[in-house]
Parts: C-alpha cells; sequence; structure tokens
C-alpha cells in the first residue's frame, strides 16, 4: 500500500474514532454502547468509501466483518454486556448480518448477471444492437439517438460499465472518421455513458443503488415490485434519454451530415443460443407480468435463468469467474449498514432527535436528492446508496403521512436512488464517464456541463414524476 493509502486509511479511522467518542446526549440523542458501534462503523465505511485507501468491495466486507464482531450476538464477549454485566438487548442476531450476503436482493442482481453475461456470449446483445439501429437510418443526428436508446435498453439489464465498453467499441471505428473540427464525435463519446447511467434507473437490476432501494422500501413496508418499478422506471428513462439528446446536440452540434454503422452479423441458431433468447424473453416477461399473474415474486425469477444456464452449460465455471462478485460484496455491505442502523435501534434514536415532521416535505425530497446528488459525483454510485438510503428510509418512517402528498416512502428512496445514477459531472463519477474521457474525444468542462445539465433535469423530471405518481395513487 502506497504512503498516500496509508494516510487516507489512518485519516479515516481517526475521524470515525472522533464521531464514536461525541457527546451525543449532549445533542439530545441517547445511544446506547453498541449503537455507538455501529455509528464507529459507519463513519468509518462513509470515509473508507469517500478517500478509497482500499477497493470499496473490501471496506463492504470490512463492515460485515466488524459488525459481526462488535455488535452481534456471536460477537466477542466483551462486547456483549455492559460494564456491570448486563447482556446488551439489541444485538443482533448474526444470522442476519450473514444473511446480507444471501439477500433476495442479491439473487435478483445475480440473475441479472447471467442474463448479461449469457447475452454478450451468444452475441444476443450486438444484434440487438443491429437490429434496433436500423430505423434510425444514416443520418448521424438520428443515429445517436438511436445509440443512447439501445444503450439505454441494454444497461437496464446489464452493468452500466460493460454496456458502455461494449457500446464504445461499436463506435471506435466511427469516432475516427469524424473530422478534427466536428463536435460531433464528442456528442457520441459522452452519449454512450449518459445513455449507460440513464438507462440503468429503468429497472430493479439495471444499477446497484436501485437494488439497494429495493431493499429499503422492502424494509420499510413499501414493496415494489419489478414490473412497477418498471411502470415509472422506463418512461422516465425514455423522457430522460430524449431530453440528454437535445442537450448533447445543443453543446456539441453535429456538422457531418451521413453515417453508416456495421453492428453485428448474424443471430446463432445453435441450441444453446435459442435457449438463451427463450430463457431471456420468458424472464423479463415474468418480472414485467408481475407476483399477481403468475405467484413468483422478482427475486425468485430472477433463479431461473441460473438454473437453466447452469444446467444447460451456457454459463460454465470460467464464466463464473468473470462475473462482479466485488458488486455483490459492495451491496452486502450496504444491506449490512442498514440492518445495523435499524435493528439496533440507532436510526431511530437519531431521527427521534431531529424533527423531521416538522419539515416541509418537499424541502425533505429536493435536500436528500441534492444531498445524495452531489456525494455521487465524487464516490461510487453504490456506496453513496448504500450510506444514505437506509437513512433516508428511516427518515421516512418516522415522519409518516408527511411525506404521503409526494408519494410517500417509495417517492423519497426512488428519488434518491435516481439521484445516486445521475452522479456524472466528472470523469471519476462513474466508471461509464472514465471510459469516455479515454477515448479523447471527451474533455472534462464539457463531461461537466452535460453531467450537470441533465442531472439537474434529472432530478426535476424526477420530482414531477413522484408526484404525479402520488396524485393517480400509484403506489396505494
Amino acid at each position: 500500500m502506497t504512503k498516500a493509502k496509508w494516510i487516507k486509511m489512518c485519516a479515516a479511522i481517526i475521524i470515525a474514532a472522533v464521531v464514536f467518542c461525541l457527546p451525543y446526549e449532549a445533542f439530545g440523542v441517547s445511544v446506547n454502547p453498541v449503537e455507538r458501534r455501529v455509528i464507529f462503523i459507519f463513519a468509518l465505511a462513509a470515509f473508507f468509501w469517500i478517500l478509497e485507501p482500499f477497493p470499496i468491495w473490501t471496506t463492504s466486507m470490512l463492515v460485515i466483518v466488524l459488525m459481526l464482531l462488535t455488535v452481534s450476538d456471536h460477537s466477542l464477549l466483551l462486547f456483549r454486556s455492559s460494564a456491570d454485566g448486563e447482556t446488551f438487548s439489541n444485538l443482533i442476531p448474526y444470522q442476519s448480518v450473514m444473511a446480507t450476503f444471501a439477500d433476495p436482493i442479491i439473487m435478483l442482481f445475480l440473475g441479472g448477471f447471467f442474463l448479461a453475461a449469457s447475452a454478450t456470449k451468444y452475441r444476443l446483445d450486438m444484434n440487438l444492437a443491429r437490429v434496433l439501429l436500423k430505423p434510425f437510418g444514416k443520418n448521424p443526428k438520428w443515429i445517436l439517438l438511436g445509440l443512447m436508446a439501445i444503450t439505454a435498453i441494454f444497461s437496464m439489464f446489464m452493468s452500466n460499465t460493460a454496456t458502455t465498453a461494449m457500446m464504445l467499441a461499436i463506435l471506435a471505428p466511427v469516432l475516427s472518421v469524424f473530422d478534427a473540427n466536428d463536435k460531433g464525435r464528442a456528442a457520441f463519446a459522452l452519449s454512450i455513458p449518459v445513455a449507460a447511467n440513464i438507462g440503468g434507473m429503468g429497472t430493479p437490476i439495471g444499477t446497484p443503488p436501485n437494488a439497494i432501494a429495493l431493499k429499503a422500501l422492502g424494509t420499510a413496508g413499501a414493496n415494489v415490485s419489478f414490473g412497477e418499478w418498471m411502470a415509472f422506471g422506463v418512461p422516465y428513462v425514455l423522457v430522460l434519454i430524449l431530453l440528454s439528446w437535445f442537450v448533447l446536440l445543443k453543446i456539441f452540434p453535429i456538422t457531418k451530415k451521413e453515417m453508416e454503422l456495421s453492428v453485428g452479423d448474424k443471430f446463432l441458431r445453435t441450441p444453446k443460443a435459442i435457449i438463451v433468447y427463450i430463457t431471456f424473453a420468458v424472464t423479463v416477461v415474468l418480472w414485467v407480468a408481475g407476483e399477481g399473474v403468475h405467484g413468483l415474486d422478482s427475486n425468485t425469477v430472477a433463479m431461473i435463468p441460473m438454473a437453466v444456464f447452469a444446467l444447460a452449460q451456457i454459463i460454465t465455471k470460467d464464466d463464473l469467474k468473470k462475473m462482479s462478485w466485488d458488486v455483490l460484496w459492495l451491496v452486502a455491505g450496504g444491506f449490512a449498514l442498514g440492518l445495523g442502523l435499524s435493528k439496533t435501534g440507532l436510526a431511530s434514536h437519531i431521527i427521534g432527535a431531529i424533527p423531521f415532521a416538522s419539515w416541509n416535505p418537499v424541502v425533505l425530497m429536493v435536500g436528500g436528492g441534492v444531498i445524495c446528488l452531489v456525494m455521487a459525483n465524487f464516490m461510487s454510485h453504490t456506496a453513496t446508496a448504500s450510506l444514505l438510503l437506509p437513512l433516508f428510509a428511516a427518515v421516512a418512517v418516522s415522519v409518516g403521512s408527511h411525506l404521503d402528498v409526494l408519494g410517500g416512502v417509495t417517492a423519497l428512496l426512488v428519488s434518491v436512488a435516481f439521484a445516486s445514477s445521475l452522479g456524472m459531472c466528472l470523469p471519476i463519477s462513474t466508471p461509464p464517464n472514465a471510459l469516455a474521457h479515454a477515448t479523447g474525444f471527451v474533455d472534462t468542462k464539457g463531461m461537466a456541463k452535460v453531467g450537470i445539465l441533465v442531472s439537474m433535469m434529472g432530478m426535476i423530471l424526477a420530482y414531477v414524476m413522484m408526484y404525479f405518481l402520488a396524485v393517480i395513487h400509484f403506489f396505494d
């Protein structure tokens, strides 16, 4: 580990220790020793995720281990009881902490990984791109819109980073033929990460913040199905893609008059490829139809492609090794933090000390989104969601019907999750942005302009959508 990382690690530990030692009683917050330990773990995770002395997934692993050692009912003996020998009543069952690794939402995400890996392996993604691009003709402006729409669709079911890498590979030969003074190549290069970041918001498996929001919603008693999420997520994505397309054309006008993309080949017709096509289609249909139609929840449906692809040897041991297990562990760490906040009583004590119910619901909703958006531009979207969503879930529950006019707990948590994905102003904000910046066709200033405008429009659109859904009682 480098000297800079040692300094960051020590700084994070010192800050977390200071936070641990604060006199919370003086602020009107009563916390017992178990809750103080959770505060320390939360602060340590926050600063490790911000400063990144280690890869962010390792911080999640540390969170889970520290919770097992210090706040679970199977923790070290010295942490289980007070100085007078009385056992703490708010220790968390150790099985619950370990279960975060196999939470149903983790299985939902893993099912998405299986679908994405099979689609790439049997060229379903490239061939779908070829078919979907045909209606957009040869006008660069319409091709740009087509690429953004296709990227968004893929990003709903694949990793945003993998989608961006694939689509930029398709674009590579095209970007090289643009004239040096044609701003259009910047528009094309930047359109892919923008569309990938936006598209991920369309489904629960599109991006980790959505999965974390689903978990938080379930904890708050506001369950949202896969189909219900898509019912508002997909229209939101489509409108924001159109707005982003307009922004890109205004900031980076295209002078090239005609172009043609050569994408993909013919669909494979091997038995395994056909199994992939059918399983992919059936899984999506079951997700969209919802539990009320066939009786299976979205997490159970996600297990179907896992079983089918494993038995048919479509996904092999080597394919499993290439999957993003670090993302699953990162999400599990966020779940563990949420568990610590809720099960020890810390969240209710902190929230109870702040009169959120007296706040204007608009201030609460907008303030939460802005905080999340700012953080998401400088740290991992998943880490941001992991830190903030459990807290906002507790806030939403504490204020009760105060937020109903704006859609209640669902509106608050969904808008915060969307804010996490809208952090795209800098090359470091998200891996898709970094990939686009690496092409050399997008500078930081241009990325910031587009990112700020798109994120502002995205937040406004999210609040308008949530208010409309509240008016029609969509979440009732």
